[in-house]
């Protein structure tokens, strides 16, 4: 072992067999099939809790020149860098009732941004705001996304309570055929699908899940008419009921403080605790603000994107819990350069190693009981799972009307009609909380609700069955004239904001220039497909850019834990974001369009 190893004041032999043993009893062979589709007796957990009705309207058969699928920080971006480009013929179809997405659907109470608001908010500048506190809640997120509609008139082309069920190419007049659940038929010369990738709620297919007699929702559709109170908390009807949460991600850390607070008495139950870093937020400085020069906000999430990618820069200016790993991996780097015993891959995993030992180390400051504390410590290495910080979720353990149910990575066993069973003891609760999170690893046509279906009749189902196909993630040979904004194939980044405004001004770009050239399609070649389907997988180092690896414990980072044979052609760009984004820019700077053929 070498120096700088055996200075560390943990064992990482026994850490890595730690971690080995709790991926390995968190493991299970039914992986994503073990979440319940939110169909027949589950469908209402999907209405919208949001609006009083349904808005009646007579069926749309507009043909427009694009139609932007979602109304969240996707189809905004899209929306706003179209009108910058000069095109004002757009449809945005949303199944919410107004512009947010996430944001629309998520307003638990505690709801809030984990990426600095600074960076996540989109188009700041533009609409010459800036946000309240370091880190947004969910009232004010709604509301921006409610500007940008305005700033940039989306509104009156957004059709809200809608959801597509078909996208079909009508080859004889080379439009696209967008059906909706409200009968709509439009015709559409390009669709751009900024679905995004959180958006349909999962339900855990416990046993009994259907025999519970009380009261349950989802936290997507958080139910205020059963709780009391609102985002903010203030949960006032909760005072006489026991109350059951299952699941400990980045929801859960948020609202059981609320929770905890209202509730006669609360039950956690976990499978996998969470990494609860701090929060620390903070009001916006006035003077900060005022101070701000022009490109301020592209500056600083290309600031946070370099340091969360590893590259060091002069100044870290977001200066949080996510810069603040990579930061130790660079100082690991320096420390060790005249080591020559420690490799990079045992520098990063040092540095991993320390910033879990601080993790590990704050659960025992701010829990008082030692049992319930070891109980929530996370034994894996940080981004197997998605980071969550919070100032409030650990010290709620200190309650006394709290008690964490640790199911040692089992799950819950069974749901019974008046409560949750775990390890042969019931717990009776009046309301059953699902903090279960969103369909991820599912296939794309049981998330989005809908197929796209291209030349001689051939669905991107069955042309993406073994992996995604695409050049630059946002575009397949056989689907002319359709556009997506994902990471598959993409530049992945944490600040999924700084991707979509990427993907949104590539595509105004190409639409821009087929409608002012006059071309009726603009399609990827079979070649470029392919090449760029090599190039994905020509990299190494897993999906996800090397997050959720096969070593990680289970989750939506990596398939729950199972391989995935279509998961390394369905990675992001393994070159990494920084080099994505300067990519697309220099394939717009060149001016050929390489890899699309126009007609």
């Amino acid at each position: 072992m070498s120096d700088s190893a055996a200075e560390l004041v943990f064992d990482p032999d026994a850490l890595r067999e730690r971690y080995r043993v709790e991926r390995d009893k968190r493991l299970r062979e039914d992986a994503n099939e073990q979440y319940v589709e939110m169909t027949g007796t589950f469908a209402h957990y999907l209405e919208d809790p949001y609006v009083d009705e349904k808005t009646e309207r007579k069926p749309v058969t507009d043909e427009v020149d694009v139609v932007l699928i979602g109304g969240g920080f996707g189809g905004l971006q899209a929306g706003a860098r179209l009108r910058d480009a000069g095109i004002k013929d757009i449809k945005i179809i949303e199944k919410g009732g107004a512009f947010g997405g996430t944001w629309y659907w998520n307003r638990y109470p505690g709801a809030q941004c984990d990426i600095e608001a600074y960076c996540y908010l989109p188009l700041l500048e533009e609409l010459n705001y800036v946000p309240k506190e370091k880190y947004a809640f969910a009232r004010e997120i709604l509301d921006h996304s409610e500007a940008i509609g305005q700033h940039f008139d989306l509104h009156d082309c957004a059709l809200f309570q809608t959801e597509v069920t078909e996208l079909r190419w009508d080859e004889s007049i080379e439009r696209w055929i967008v059906s909706t659940n409200r009968s709509d038929a439009i015709k559409a010369r390009f669709v751009s699908m900024a679905n995004g990738p959180l958006h349909r709620p999962k339900l855990p297919g416990i046993p009994g899940v259907r025999d519970f007699k009380g009261h349950t929702f989802h936290t997507s559709r958080w139910d205020y008419d059963y709780t009391g109170g609102g985002p903010d908390g203030g949960l006032d009807k909760l005072g006489d009921k026991k109350i059951a949460i299952i699941g400990t991600g980045a929801t859960a850390i948020q609202c059981v403080p609320f929770l905890g607070e209202a509730a006669e008495h609360l039950y956690v139950f976990q499978r996998t605790p969470s990494t609860v870093d701090v929060r620390g937020n903070s009001p916006t400085d006035p003077a900060w603000a005022e101070g701000l020069q022009p490109g301020w906000q592209k500056h600083r999430m290309e600031n946070f994107n370099s340091m969360i990618s590893g590259v060091p820069q002069e100044e870290d200016l977001v200066n949080d819990g996510w810069t603040d790993l990579i930061g130790k991996m660079i100082n690991q780097f320096q420390n060790a350069k005249a080591d020559s015993n420690m490799s990079l891959e045992q520098m990063i995993e040092t540095a991993n190693f320390e910033k879990m030992e601080e993790i590990r180390a704050r659960v025992d400051e701010l829990v008082e009981d030692d049992d319930v504390a070891e109980k929530l410590k996370p034994y894996y290495k940080m981004f197997c799972k998605r980071p969550t910080f919070n100032d409030d979720y650990l010290p709620t353990f200190n309650r006394s009307n709290v008690t964490l149910v640790d199911t040692d990575g089992k799950g819950v066993e069974r749901i019974t009609e008046k409560g949750l069973v775990v390890d042969g003891v019931e717990y009776e609760v009046d309301c059953i909380i699902y903090s279960t999170g969103f369909e991820v690893g599912t296939s794309y046509t049981r998330r989005s609700g809908y197929d796209v279906i291209g030349r001689e009749a051939k669905s991107l189902s069955d042309h993406w069955r073994d992996g995604t196909r695409s050049l630059h993630g946002m575009g397949s040979h056989g689907f002319p004239n359709v556009f997506i904004m994902n990471t598959s194939q993409g530049g992945f980044t944490a600040n999924f904001p700084h991707l979509l405004d990427e993907s949104a001004v590539h595509q105004a770009h190409i639409i821009a220039h087929a409608l002012a050239q006059g071309y009726n399609t603009v399609e990827v070649t079979a070649t470029a497909e392919e090449e760029w389907v090599d190039t994905i997988v020509g990299f190494t180092g897993g999906p996800l850019g090397g997050l959720g690896g096969p070593d990680c414990t289970p989750g939506y980072y990596n398939n729950e834990g199972q391989p995935n044979p279509n998961a390394q052609q369905s990675a992001p760009y393994g070159g990494g974001s920084i080099r994505f984004f300067e990519l697309l820019k220099e394939w717009r700077e060149d001016g050929n369009f390489e890899g699309l053929t126009f007609k």
